[in-house]
């Protein structure tokens, strides 16, 4: 747990919800004045590269919270720098939800999540739509010629936390290329 997810996470309300339920003491205050952003060390982005999905939350102007699932290749989640994130915004139901409350509140949640190695990460961040005609170098970086989707816009998070989440409640699930490696159907006592 970072000291930039406690502050961000940690209000009044969710202090009071520690203390009832009595975990307040495992989970000390942290000076504002000393935290700097999270940075993304290798570990981290390694395990942002492999994800081939996620989930991501964007508030509207009513206030209600709206969570959209993106999906691509590996690495199509790029770590742009040590506090940023970027992918192309491929076309989709063309119903702009996430678009149009990102234009409205910049705030965002991103939930990744291994299930065959059972982590889960949680990044809170302010996003940012790229056009190409304000950023056409950006929308270039994030493009990705081998995958065949068309590319509307990207995104670009500028993180402001970060945590690795319990693992104990979720349930393995295996792609079928993870399947695959595991249990290639030419081997020996391959089930498959």
């Amino acid at each position: 747990m970072t000291p930039a997810f406690k502050i961000l996470t940690y209000t009044p309300s969710v202090r009071a919800a520690q203390a009832r339920y009595g975990s307040r003491e495992a989970t000390k205050p942290v000076d504002p004045a000393e935290v700097e952003r999270d940075v993304l060390s290798a570990p981290i982005r390694e395990f942002i590269a492999a994800q081939d999905h996620f989930f991501m939350v964007s508030v509207g102007e009513n206030g209600w919270p709206y969570v959209q699932h993106r999906g691509g290749p590996p690495g199509f989640l790029q770590c742009l720098d040590d506090h940023t994130l970027g992918f192309a915004d491929f076309i989709g139901n063309r119903q702009y939800i996430s678009a149009g409350n990102i234009a409205h509140d910049d705030r965002t949640m991103l939930f990744l999540i291994d299930y065959a190695n059972r982590r889960r990460l949680k990044i809170w961040g302010r996003a940012r739509i790229v056009h190409e005609e304000d950023d056409a170098a950006l929308l270039a970086r994030l493009e990705l010629p081998t995958y065949r989707a068309r590319v509307e816009r990207g995104l670009a998070i500028d993180i402001e936390a970060f945590d690795f989440n319990c693992p104990q409640h979720i349930t393995p699930r295996f792609t079928v290329a993870e399947i695959s490696e595991r249990f290639p159907a030419n081997s020996p006592g391959s089930a498959f």
